[in-house]
């Protein structure tokens, strides 16, 4: 069942996707090498219940924390822990907000100190392909032109697209239909339109798209250990743009900050 959302039902899912950008960007400040992971949990889930919300990913599935925190080679779901972040560490961090009855569900990836060329080109490309598969989220285009964007730009830059995991339908549950994957034939699958809220986030990898699942349940990381970077914006479908709900704008201007 296809869920489309009226222009109130919009407003709700802006106003959890911004908290989302606004939590992130209070993590934002305190990623630098020798932070511990469920630190930055504990930050996330006090912050997000000062305004009014709940963590989105808390209960889900029997996950027991706010964020989900990915380290290197870490894709998606890594689990908040005694980790301590390290100098030239990439790190993506995946937050989601229950406020009002709808959900927010974003992610960035950071930088850790001093991180290599090669890990910052990756991100660059990841988050740009992000935005190539915002483009193609409006009424009358269909999944698969979502997924075509992103994975011609990458794939051309060398990089692999993870397959087992997807983008997703976002309303008042954390994941709706329809499926939103990051590959893709364009012309192909379910015809856009407006009112459909999804949420498309491209998990990049250096090496192949080939991922495995750790022991612990949750952890996906890639099948020969190199990095991986994950980006994840909301969009409602549009005639002729999509438009976006949630926000980098804050998270960015706290990484400019650190890095002057």
């Amino acid at each position: 069942m296809i869920y489309y959302k009226t222009e109130e039902e919009i407003e709700l899912i802006r106003e959890s996707s911004l908290l989302v950008g606004k939590t992130l960007a209070e993590i934002a400040k305190l990623i630098k090498p020798g932070v511990e992971t469920l630190f930055l949990d504990k930050i996330a889930e006090d912050f997000i219940r000062s305004h009014g919300a709940v963590p989105g990913f808390k209960g889900y599935n029997g996950f027991k924390h706010s964020l989900c925190i990915s380290v290197n080679d870490e894709v998606v779901h890594g689990i908040p822990g005694k980790r301590i972040l390290e100098d030239g560490d990439i790190v993506s961090i995946d937050c989601g907000t229950l406020k009002n009855g709808f959900y927010g569900d974003s992610a960035y990836t950071f930088a850790v100190g001093n991180v290599s060329e090669e890990k910052l080109k990756l991100m660059e490309a990841t988050k740009e392909s992000l935005y190539r598969g915002i483009n193609a989220a409006i009424e009358g285009k269909r999944v698969g032109d979502i997924g075509f964007e992103i994975q011609t730009y990458v794939e051309s830059l060398g990089y692999s697209v993870v397959r087992d995991l997807v983008g997703h339908g976002l309303g008042r549950k954390l994941h709706e239909k329809p499926e939103i994957p990051n590959y893709g034939k364009k012309g192909s699958g379910m015809k856009l339109q407006q009112g459909l809220v999804i949420a498309i986030e491209p998990m990049i990898n250096i090496g192949v798209r080939n991922v495995i699942q750790e022991r612990d349940g949750w952890t996906i990381r890639t099948a020969d250990r190199m990095a991986s970077a994950h980006y994840e914006h909301n969009v409602v479908v549009r005639k002729g743009k999509a438009e976006i709900l949630s926000s980098f704008e804050e998270i960015e201007k706290v990484l400019l900050t650190i890095n002057k």
